[in-house]
């Protein structure tokens, strides 16, 4: 490391005279060190790109000369392995233009913010996007928002699938069409669309009926990424698991239940799968007592109750988990389901055994 800084969004502050903060306030981020002689704030301040590691060095032994060159140098490293510093003198680089530069700056700053892990380079994640293909299955309320979300990131290549036209019935939630395309295969309009957003990102669609997993696993095999926003027929996330078991293709689902938003994520080969948590819950259920629903409930169909703001915080929950799969930042956890209730705000949740189930029917 040439000049070694504490990154903009990492800048430390005293509290008191005895404990540094470093990171900022955000939970998972942030980190507390004890300073009870104030050589650790000194260290910090001279982190901040202007002097090589040498330098630095030089200059805290001088100040406080009861540490050593060797507690010193440690010191710098522990913090670059905690990931709170980055390379002030790091080279242009390479695979980025200066108007991509200009259009991702603040996409670089939100990574490096939430990013604790050391990188070659500060543009390291908008790299990975960059070479990433994701395949985006369902245009509907959760596709539309995650397609766009994607696009605007700057991932490489985004292929939409879906066989459908659009309705006037989606225009509520489905932001990537308007009245101008009812009528419309929708895959056209999204492509349409989203190339408009980044004429440096690939944007590809089909027209294609998933009938079965023999169909995800073709779609799979091509992409890094697969983004199920579909959630008909109900065996679909069935057949995606196995499909990307099969791949070991990465890939996301997202859909809502009226005002409750979910999403799974899952890299197969290193956990339970998503049939896995379908076991255990079958377990958990039968191990209620029986339900009893109403006589009405016979005669209504379920209500496709949604919103723009419930399909879309689902798609944009789906493109998050999706952006870490491709970058590890944040590094979620993987092989479950995550949860968010739109009524209180409040009950999140994370869902899924803690090891593949030996009675699962797709990985047991």
């Amino acid at each position: 490391m040439r000049r070694p800084r504490i990154k903009p969004e990492h800048l430390p502050v005293r509290h008191g005279d005895d404990r540094v903060r470093i990171g900022g306030v955000v939970r998972g981020i942030a980190a507390d060190i004890a300073d009870p002689d104030g050589w650790v704030w000194a260290l910090l301040a001279a982190l901040d790109g202007s002097r090589t590691t040498d330098q630095v060095v030089a200059d805290l032994v001088r100040l406080h000369p009861a540490r050593s060159e060797a507690d010193v140098r440690a010191a710098v490293g522990d913090l670059v392995r905690a990931g709170y510093v980055e390379d002030a003198g790091e080279p242009p680089v390479a695979g980025l233009t200066a108007a991509q530069r200009e259009r991702y700056r603040r996409s670089r700053a939100l990574f490096r913010w939430m990013d604790r892990t050391p990188r070659r380079t500060s543009w390291d994640t908008q790299l990975l996007l960059r070479g990433a293909r994701v395949v985006v299955i369902g245009i509907g309320g959760v596709g539309c928002t995650a397609a766009q979300t994607l696009v605007v990131s700057g991932v490489g290549h985004v292929h939409c699938v879906e066989p459908d036209v659009v309705e006037l019935s989606n225009l509520n939630r489905q932001i990537l069409f308007t009245e101008h395309d009812l009528g419309r295969a929708k895959v056209d309009a999204a492509v349409e669309r989203l190339s408009a957003y980044d004429s440096g990102v690939r944007v590809t669609g089909e027209r294609l009926v998933v009938d079965g997993p023999a169909v995800l696993r073709t779609l799979a095999t091509g992409f890094d990424v697969v983004v199920l926003a579909a959630d008909q027929p109900p065996e679909i996330r069935s057949w995606a698991n196995q499909a990307c078991l099969a791949t070991g293709t990465a890939w996301v689902h997202g859909g809502y239940h009226g005002p409750q938003v979910s999403c799974g994520v899952y890299r197969p080969g290193t956990g339970p799968c998503y049939d896995c948590a379908r076991v255990a819950e079958r377990e958990r259920r039968a191990g209620l007592p029986p339900l009893t629903l109403s006589a009405a409930a016979a005669r209504i169909d379920p209500p496709h109750a949604a919103n723009a703001v419930s399909a879309g915080v689902a798609g944009q929950l789906a493109a998050h988990l999706t952006l870490s799969l491709i970058t590890g930042v944040p590094a979620v956890r993987t092989n479950c389901q995550f949860g968010f209730n739109l009524v209180t705000l409040q009950d999140s949740f994370a869902l899924g055994p803690e090891s593949p189930r030996r009675d699962c029917p797709a990985c047991g």
